[in-house]
């Protein structure tokens, strides 16, 4: 699939209570996320090099070495400043007399035109000898959009102040409402599941939230250029052959964090039994049970050098657990459990036969999933430090996929072992009364505050970039959120089977008794915040919802 270049603009305004940014909604009949609030953007197009000669401010080449390109980086900001006016009706330019268009200006006459493809921003320019000033734009951020969705996208963020007296509006066509507000009021909407976010809009935001006014967000905007994303392949090695790994791939972090002079000898396979040192005095030692639920295998991780910390010991399978003794010589001192699902926590129980090691974690709680023999010594206190020849271990309950579910950072790499709150490649299965959504999403939320570099999930390689991808589930749960609850509202009152079949349309008709159980978690959690209700076998919408 090709990854198309494309703008966003982001506008802001001052008000007494602080900045306002544009807000628009997509059409809810957008192939690319639908319903969603958005900053205006879209594609880049051919044509926007022709209106570089009237855009004052930075030339090309040097607003192409802030954001490292070879050259176009004009372009892009010239994109923006087009679609802002297709899509939101304001346009950021100088009439003949270099002053901003105002509301008055009769090239609002031609935005119709614009968004239909039937005039270049070029041309809009010379018919009404209008200037596009550059330099009142600042670049921001850039996001590739990830493997999956129908369409992808390589946008570059910038942000500008919104030209005085001009009033917004949507389209009608791809966006369908817009709203001024402040970031934070935005933020606590997505939170509260009020409105649609996307993964680069809330990390937007987030920056955003931070400034008092335009002018101290400008000044840092200007000053300070985003880093850029990885965007070449990456060497390793699969199945003994080498191979380049593309941005987004599995392996590409981790291969990119071990082999950072890019010698191509890291593996971008994770084969079960084989030791991997991921970070100084961290061992991933990978369990031979391969799955559907597991993928390539539990990951155990081994902490330390002269004495040992072993996480998730996984499953009690003989062959693992001596590759454990194996690599620790028997030194260890203690075994941290994230949960006491039975790919994770069953091998603690040998090898404390084996090395008198103390058992750490949470007890298991009733249902067929779990191991009810793990029986530990010391039950971790939230935010409480775990003392490792590796460093310390903070404690984080992360409760959502199991209620005794933990999350293990060692703070001096700021690696987060993540047991199976966060997977890679797979969504994490929340299955009532156990698991809960609503912890599921608020523990997501926590673990946005922490000092975080690189993932170790129970399942899968490392990855870098956490708030990515941890924003990433957080409006991919919410999206699915919205969904239940519009089925329910269209549907209501209605079984749990019908809900199902209405919100997982996008899911196979086999699947939809495992869809079921995921219905019913982001049910229970809309019954929590109060928006719906049970009464016998049915769910019913509450009023105003």
């Amino acid at each position: 699939m090709d990854i198309r270049p494309a703008a966003t603009l982001v506008l802001t305004r001052d008000t007494k209570q602080g900045i306002e940014v544009l807000l628009l909604q997509r059409t809810w009949e957008a192939v690319f996320m639908p319903g969603y609030f958005v900053f205006p953007g879209g594609a880049v197009d051919q044509s926007e090099s022709a209106a570089r000669e009237h855009a004052l401010g930075r030339d090309d080449r040097q607003i192409s070495r802030i954001m490292s390109l070879d050259e176009g980086g004009a372009d892009f900001m010239l994109a923006a400043v087009r679609e802002c006016f297709e899509e939101a009706g304001i346009l950021v330019a100088f009439d003949s007399e270099n002053q901003l268009v105002g509301a008055d200006h009769p090239v609002h006459g031609d935005r119709q035109a614009v968004f239909r493809g039937e005039l270049s921003l070029a041309e809009l320019c010379q018919r009404h000898g209008l200037s596009v000033p550059l330099d009142r734009l600042a670049y921001l951020s850039h996001w590739t959009t990830p493997p999956g969705p129908p369409r992808r996208f390589d946008t570059r963020f910038f942000v500008t102040t919104a030209p005085e007296g001009q009033s917004a509006s949507h389209d009608g066509v791809e966006t369908i409402d817009y709203v001024w507000i402040s970031p934070a009021e935005a933020l606590a909407d997505h939170r509260a599941g009020r409105r649609l976010i996307g993964l680069p809009t809330l990390r937007t935001l987030r920056v955003l939230s931070d400034f008092p006014d335009t002018e101290a967000l400008m000044r840092f905007a200007h000053a300070n250029s985003p880093e850029p994303l990885p965007e070449k392949p990456w060497p390793a090695l699969k199945k003994g052959k080498p191979v380049m790994l593309e941005p987004g791939a599995p392996a590409y972090d981790e291969a990119a964090k071990l082999d950072p002079e890019g010698e191509g000898h890291v593996k971008a396979e994770i084969v079960p039994g084989e030791a991997i040192e991921v970070a100084a005095r961290v061992i991933r030692l990978t369990a031979p049970n391969p799955g559907m639920m597991t993928g390539p295998g539990t990951n155990t991780y081994i902490l330390g050098h002269d004495r040992f910390t072993v996480i998730d010991p996984g499953p009690d399978d003989p062959a693992h657990i001596q590759r454990i003794l194996d690599i620790t010589g028997g030194n260890i001192d203690q075994v941290v459990v994230t949960h006491t699902h039975r790919d994770h926590s069953p091998g603690a129980t040998p090898l404390k036969q084996e090395t008198g090691c103390t058992l750490i974690g949470l007890p298991a709680p009733e249902g067929p999933a779990q191991d009810t023999d793990f029986a530990p010594d010391q039950q971790p206190d939230d935010c409480s430090t775990i003392k490792t020849d590796a460093g310390l271990l903070k404690v984080i309950h992360t409760p959502g996929h199991a209620s005794n579910h933990v999350c293990f950072l060692l703070t001096g790499e700021g690696m987060l072992f993540s047991g199976d709150h966060i997977m890679q490649g797979s969504t994490v299965v929340i299955n009532p009364p156990d698991g809960d959504m609503k912890a599921y999403l608020e523990s997501l939320y926590g673990l946005l505050a922490e000092q975080v570099s690189y993932i170790a999930p129970a399942h899968g390689f490392l990855m870098a970039r956490p708030e990515a991808v941890i924003d990433y589930l957080i409006t991919h749960r919410l999206a699915r959120e919205h969904k239940v609850a519009r089925a329910l509202k269209q549907g209501s009152p209605g079984t749990l089977k019908d809900l199902t079949a209405a919100a997982y349309d996008d899911v196979p008709t086999a699947l939809h008794g495992l869809a079921a159980r995921s219905a019913l978690a982001h049910l229970l959690k809309l019954e929590q915040d109060g928006r719906a209700c049970q009464k016998s076998d049915l769910w019913h919408a509450t009023p105003g919802n």
